[in-house]
C-alpha cells in the first residue's frame, strides 16, 4: 500500500466518529424538541374553574340575583335608618359609648323590631338556597345533564364548580351589603369605623359566609337527591322554617325529657343549660350566638351565668382576639357541618346514575 493510500486511509477513520458524532447530535435535537413543544404548550384549565366562571356569570346575570339583593337591601336599610337615628337621640346623653358604629348592627329602634344581626340570621339562608336548590337536578330538568358530563370534566368538577360559583356570588352580596351598610353609617353618624370595628367586621362577615354556605350546602344536597327542583327547594325552606319558628319550643321540649322536672333553682338552671347545649344544633342559634359576641366587646361569655359569676366578674371590654377565642367553638362547629353536608352531596352525585 502506498503512502498517499495509507493517508486517506487514516483520515476516512478520523472523520467516522466525527459524523457518528453529528448524527447522534441531530437525532438529540430532533428527540428534545417536541419535548420543547410540549413544555411550551398552554395547560388545560381546571374544570371546576371553567364551571365555576360560566355558572357565576349566569348566577350575576339572573333576576334572583336581583330580587334578592333588593330584598336583602331594603331589609338592612330599614334597620340601619332605625338603629342610627335611636342612636342619635340617645347620643347626647350617652359619653364614652364603646363601639359605638358596631352599634348600627346590634341595636334596633322604633318602627323596626328587629336590629340588623337577627334580620341577617332569618334572611340570609335564602341565599344560599336560592343559589343551591337546582344546582343540580335544574340540569337535569332541562336535559343539559348529560351533555355536560360527556365533556372532558369529571363529576366532581361539575359539582365543586356550581358549589364555588354560588359560593362567590354569596360573598358579593354580603361584602356589598356591609358596605352599605357602613356608608349609611358613617353618613348618619359621622362616626368613622376603628381598626378593631373593622377586625370584628371582617371576622363577622367571614362568620355571615360561613352561615350561608351550609344552607347552599343543604340545597346543594336536596338538588342532588331529589328528582325535582320544587321538592329540593322545600326540603331547606322547610328546615329553615322549623327552626326559625319553632326551633326554641323544639329544644325546650327535648331538654325536658332529659331533666327531672324539679322545680329547685340548680334544676331549674340544669334544665336551662341543657336546652342551650341542645340549641347549639341548630345553624341559626350558633349564628346569632357568635355575631353578638363579635359585635359587641361587652359580651363575655355564650352561656348562662348566675348572678354570683355576674357579680363576680370584671367589667371590661375584649379585644378581637378574646372575642374570636369565646366565638370559636361555634364557628368550627358551623364550618364543620357544612362541610359534612357538601361530602354527602359530593359523594351522592359521584355515585348517582345519570342517562342520556
Amino acid at each position: 500500500m502506498s503512502s498517499d493510500q495509507a493517508d486517506t486511509t487514516e483520515t476516512m477513520e478520523e472523520t467516522e466518529p466525527n459524523t457518528t458524532q453529528g448524527d447522534a447530535e441531530a437525532v438529540d435535537k430532533e428527540d428534545s424538541a417536541p419535548e420543547t413543544s410540549k413544555s411550551k404548550a398552554p395547560r388545560r384549565r381546571a374544570g371546576w374553574r371553567v364551571v365555576a366562571a360560566k355558572e357565576l356569570s349566569d348566577h350575576l346575570l339572573s333576576g334572583r340575583f336581583v330580587v334578592l339583593m333588593a330584598v336583602l337591601g331594603i331589609a338592612t336599610a330599614a334597620s340601619v335608618f332605625a338603629a342610627s337615628g335611636g342612636i342619635r337621640e340617645v347620643a347626647p346623653n350617652a359619653e364614652g359609648i364603646t363601639a359605638l358604629f358596631l352599634k348600627l348592627f346590634t341595636v334596633t329602634a322604633e318602627p323596626v323590631p328587629f336590629p340588623l344581626i337577627v334580620f341577617m340570621g332569618f334572611l340570609a339562608p335564602l341565599l344560599g338556597i336560592m343559589f343551591g336548590f337546582d344546582a343540580v337536578n335544574g340540569e337535569r330538568s332541562q336535559g343539559t345533564l348529560p351533555r355536560l358530563l360527556a365533556q372532558p370534566l369529571h363529576r366532581d368538577e361539575v359539582i365543586l364548580g356550581k358549589f364555588v360559583a354560588g359560593l362567590a356570588v354569596i360573598t358579593i352580596m354580603l361584602t356589598c351589603l356591609i358596605l352599605f351598610v357602613s356608608g349609611i353609617g358613617i353618613f348618619r353618624l359621622g362616626v368613622v369605623p376603628t381598626p378593631s370595628e373593622i377586625s370584628r367586621l371582617l371576622i363577622w362577615l367571614l362568620f355571615a359566609i360561613i352561615y350561608v354556605a351550609f344552607w347552599q350546602a343543604l340545597a346543594t344536597l336536596a338538588s342532588v337527591t331529589a328528582r325535582r327542583a320544587a321538592t329540593s327547594a322545600f326540603i331547606p325552606v322547610g328546615v329553615w322554617l322549623v327552626l326559625t319558628l319553632f326551633g326554641s319550643f323544639i329544644f325546650g321540649a327535648i331538654a325536658t325529657l332529659f331533666s327531672s322536672g324539679g322545680g329547685s333553682p340548680a334544676e331549674q338552671l340544669a334544665s336551662a343549660r341543657t336546652e342551650q347545649i341542645v340549641s347549639q344544633i341548630s345553624p341559626i342559634t350558633l349564628f346569632q350566638t357568635g355575631s353578638t359576641v363579635l359585635l359587641d366587646p361587652e359580651v363575655r361569655s355564650t352561656g348562662l351565668l348566675t348572678l354570683e359569676q355576674v357579680d363576680r366578674a370584671i367589667v371590661t371590654e375584649l379585644d378581637v382576639t378574646q372575642s374570636l377565642l369565646v366565638v370559636w367553638p361555634q364557628m368550627v362547629t358551623l364550618l364543620a357541618m357544612t362541610a359534612l353536608l357538601f361530602a354527602l352531596a359530593y359523594v351522592f352525585f359521584v355515585r348517582q346514575e345519570v342517562r342520556a
